[in-house]
């Protein structure tokens, strides 16, 4: 009788599944309850746990991200082929399916993870394919106008120093005062699932407005409509919708959009740029993209 119970505890068991296994048959486990280990035989990966900027902090309890670490697997020729597939890139999802095939940790939604966070996943991917070394990359001196070729050393790339005591954890709820109107913002850091909404909204509306002279690209109040939670404790979507068009002034626009950018948990995407030409010193963006994961042979 023990042994039985002990059979029916294996056949329960869910196994960690292998990135290339199909969403059906990872909906089917989950609702069966798992399979036995002889049905199926789970490849090993080697991989390494990456330690995400959020720390965890905002995902709620239950979630797998809420440890702070992601496991992702390094990257195969498998991988190379999601990079180079000419249907994806047409898509725009080639970096998606990239990260969806990486993370080995069981459970995570990749709609879920915080941008900043995706950020420190990418890096890392790229880091344990292909090394800390990344470029040349072409880099315009914004002093003198000479472009240079540079190489870039990520092993630099760190995580943003952030105060999480200051917030409550298991919550994606912020708050900052508008200097001019006085008004109380809270907002959410947008995720994943956020940024493809984003996207495809813009995309609509980009056709509709399309051979508009007058038409002008509408991605920041886009962002700040989805960003927005409530306006001094105003949640509906719509007055959130009509403040951001119509009341919200470019100064608060401004502060707030830069108070976001330096108090959300990330990596530090920048680098030391000295120029060969004027000897001009500054912080610049580390150019990212599909070409991050294609380095000059």
């Amino acid at each position: 009788m023990e042994n039985n119970q002990e059979q029916d505890v294996n056949f329960r068991q869910k196994p960690i599944l292998p990135p290339e296994v199909p969403q059906a048959v990872r909906n089917a486990l989950n609702n069966t309850g798992g399979v036995k280990k002889s049905e199926l035989e789970i490849p090993k990966y080697p991989s390494e746990p990456i330690n995400l900027p959020s720390e965890g902090y905002f995902y709620p309890t239950d979630s797998p991200l809420s440890s702070g670490v992601v496991d992702i697997k390094y990257m195969t020729a498998r991988e190379e082929d999601i990079l180079s597939s000419q249907n994806l890139l047409k898509k725009g999802v080639v970096l998606t399916r990239l990260l969806e095939s990486l993370i080995v940790t069981p459970g995570v939604n990749i709609d879920e993870l915080l941008f900043g966070d995706k950020n420190a996943l990418f890096v890392a991917a790229r880091r344990l394919a292909y090394g800390d070394k990344y470029g040349p990359v072409e880099i315009t001196c914004k002093h003198c106008g000479e472009s240079h070729k540079k190489v870039i050393d990520l092993s630099v790339v760190d995580n943003k120093d952030f105060d999480f005591s200051k917030h409550t954890k298991g919550q994606n709820l912020f708050e900052f005062l508008l200097p001019n109107s006085k008004k109380k913002i809270t907002y959410k850091i947008l995720t994943h699932s956020d940024e493809k909404s984003i996207d495809d909204e813009i995309k609509r509306m980009t056709v509709a407005t399309k051979g508009s002279s007058s038409a002008a690209s509408p991605e920041i109040t886009t962002r700040l409509k989805y960003m927005i939670v409530s306006i001094d404790g105003n949640m509906d979507r719509m007055f959130i919708s009509n403040f951001v068009q119509n009341e919200f002034r470019s100064s608060d626009s401004l502060a707030f959009r830069t108070y976001v950018r330096d108090n959300t948990p990330n990596i530090d995407l920048t680098f030391t740029f000295v120029c060969d030409s004027c000897s001009h010193e500054e912080r610049m963006d580390i150019p990212m993209g599909v070409s991050f994961f294609w380095p000059e042979s």
